[in-house]
């Protein structure tokens, strides 16, 4: 994985494009220790950069921003494809030479061949832009499930582009204001949903989309969406489906110049992972996995039995209260946007760095695929309860103001707000996952933007019509906790650390083929299809209570790290008894301050 960043324009700012874009590049040189280059047209419309972490043809060869033969078309790309080699194939016998063996090399060539609809044929995790020097044209694309981020900021002609938020601030063409849309998501939700950001103006592209500039006209489309069906009602054929579909991915996630490790946290999803992985992969397998003190967190025992059994090479790091809090600032710095999670993968991510690996597969989306959270049981529940209550709705509506506005906790507020609500999947899911109720965001946020208008309870609480409401969790899942939270921390936490984090559940080939598993099949209860997929998994692994990966977050924040968390703005009669709520508050209170510092005029 790499950083990108560019300038596209039409405007005043040509005058100013290398200062600008080596600032940007200044800003992603964590994300690419191993390389970087510019680029900027002769006319001065483009300016593109890349810092580079070498995983494909490690060579010189790889060089970016990379061109084609004629000059005409340049890119900037992130991420990995991992088809790139049969892609390679069909290219050369359509005539094409390669210069190197690198994927970046693919996706220029396809671009030549099949224009915008080259991103139908790529499979993987990417973000990249080409910059089309003849027709003075700039597509930027995201991939389908938005592993890899990609953020912008419009004004006028000019469009700003980058890996992170904090590249397109360092060009300081911004105006630095927090979003109102981006805050209250932030609040409610402990991450922000995609397409807004922190940032007043800086969006982020949604996963499955592309860009298209020219002269300064910036359009936007789809070309991917997940569309569960019901075709699949055998139980056998299921398990056989999601059995080769899983292999695949597994195998084609292996793709690397480099030696590959695996997270592993002694869960279903990393040893699932694991046992696959050893059945098709030949050579010595790393795993790694984090250890606490605290007996009820810790899962060491379980990891080293399993990569015991597995016959893995194991690295396995106990982390103490006073080791994590020596670790935290550098935490701080690393957050590109802040989340309630994070610092889990930041750790980890630490020890297979130390342990010179650059790249990782981790179990990350097996819950989301395979209904692993009891929101797949409670949201459908909330739904149909609420539901039933639709014929008395003035009474539904006035017990659910009482709650948000007199409830003894954040969880009946929440339930309050959800009350006052068309009842539907989006709604209970807010209200099941949130961080905030609505007046207790709306109450936060007016400390940050006294002067503003908050969103009204309920905001974006549309979910497409899908076959089961079990299914339409699912997409919940996926489209907001996995990507705004867990994906976005993988990314910004594993690049801290010079590592590339591969989540082979996260596959659009691999959604696609067991969508068609009808839902009561894909989504029983505890990941039961996954279980009987994989015969393999450990009952060490089977027979644990699920826990996460996560840590005693509850115990340090009022001991050991209480120091950092003691001074937080917060109205006065808004509990923050809860860990994550006075995480949410203190890291985006850091993270602000640490904005306003490296960025203001």
């Amino acid at each position: 994985m790499c950083g990108i960043a560019g300038i596209l324009t039409s405007g005043s700012d040509r005058d100013n494009l290398e200062t600008l874009v080596a600032q940007m590049q200044s800003a992603l040189r964590h994300r690419g220790p191993d390389d970087r280059g510019i680029y900027i047209s002769t006319d001065r419309q483009a300016a593109i950069t890349h810092t580079r972490l070498s995983i494909l043809d490690l060579s010189p060869a790889g060089h970016q921003p990379m061109s084609s033969a004629d000059g005409r078309y340049w890119i900037t790309f992130n991420g990995e494809i991992y088809n790139f080699r049969e892609l390679r194939s069909k290219l050369m016998a359509r005539g094409e030479q390669f210069h190197s063996q690198t994927d970046t090399e693919v996706i220029l060539k396809l671009y030549q061949h099949f224009g915008t609809d080259c991103v139908k044929q790529l499979r993987g995790m990417f973000a990249f832009a080409i910059w089309d020097d003849l027709e003075k044209i700039g597509f930027l694309a995201r991939d389908p499930l938005g592993i890899k981020p990609l953020y912008y900021w419009q004004s006028g002609s000019t469009l700003v582009f980058a890996s992170e938020i904090r590249a397109i601030l360092a060009s300081k063409l911004p105006t630095l204001s927090l979003s109102t849309e981006g805050l209250y998501g932030y609040l409610i939700n402990g991450s922000v949903p995609e397409p807004h950001t922190l940032i007043e103006g800086i969006h982020c592209l949604e996963a499955a989309h592309c860009l298209y500039w020219k002269s300064g006209e910036l359009s936007q489309h789809q070309y991917w969406q997940i569309n569960f069906g019901g075709e699949i009602t055998s139980l056998p054929e299921a398990q056989e489906k999601v059995r080769a579909a899983l292999i695949d991915s597994i195998e084609h996630h292996f793709v690397s110049d480099v030696p590959v490790g695996i997270f592993l946290s002694g869960g279903i999803d990393s040893t699932a992972v694991l046992v696959l992985a050893r059945e098709t992969q030949k050579s010595q397998l790393r795993t790694y996995s984090i250890a606490f003190e605290e007996a009820e967190w810790n899962e060491g025992e379980i990891a080293r039995k399993v990569a015991e059994k597995f016959d893995t090479e194991h690295t396995e790091y106990k982390i103490t209260a006073s080791a994590g809090r020596a670790l935290f600032p550098k935490f701080l710095e690393a957050i590109d946007q802040p989340t309630i999670d994070g610092f889990n993968t930041f750790c980890v991510s630490q020890i297979a760095h130390n342990d010179g690996t650059k790249v990782v597969l981790s179990g990350l989306g097996g819950d989301e695929l395979f209904g692993g959270y009891q929101s797949f049981q409670k949201v459908p529940q909330m739904v149909q309860w609420s539901q039933r209550l639709q014929a008395i709705h003035p009474l539904r509506s006035a017990t659910g103001m009482a709650l948000a506005h007199w409830g003894r906790s954040s969880q009946m507020m929440r339930v309050g707000d959800f009350l006052q609500q068309t009842p539907n999947s989006a709604a209970a899911y807010r209200s099941l996952r949130g961080i905030f109720s609505h007046s207790e965001a709306c109450a936060i946020a007016q400390h940050y933007l006294p002067d503003r208008t908050l969103p009204k309870r309920g905001t974006h609480s549309f979910v497409p019509n899908l076959p089961s409401l079990e299914d339409e969790v699912s997409l919940l899942e996926i489209s907001r906790y996995m990507r705004n939270q867990l994906q976005r921390d993988s990314d910004v936490m594993s690049m801290a650390w010079g590592l590339e984090l591969r989540v082979p559940f996260v596959d659009h080939v691999l959604i696609d083929a067991i969508a068609s598993i009808k839902s009561n099949i894909r989504l029983a209860p505890k990941k039961q299809l996954l279980i009987q997929s994989v015969p393999e998994l450990p009952s060490c692994v089977l027979n644990r209570l699920k826990q996460g990966f996560s840590f005693p977050f509850q115990r340090w924040l009022t001991t050991e790290w209480h120091d950092y968390f003691r001074q937080v703005d917060c109205p006065k009669n808004i509990s923050l008894k809860a860990w994550y709520r006075l995480w949410s508050l203190a890291i985006l209170q850091y993270w602000w301050e640490q904005v306003k510092s490296n960025y203001s005029p």
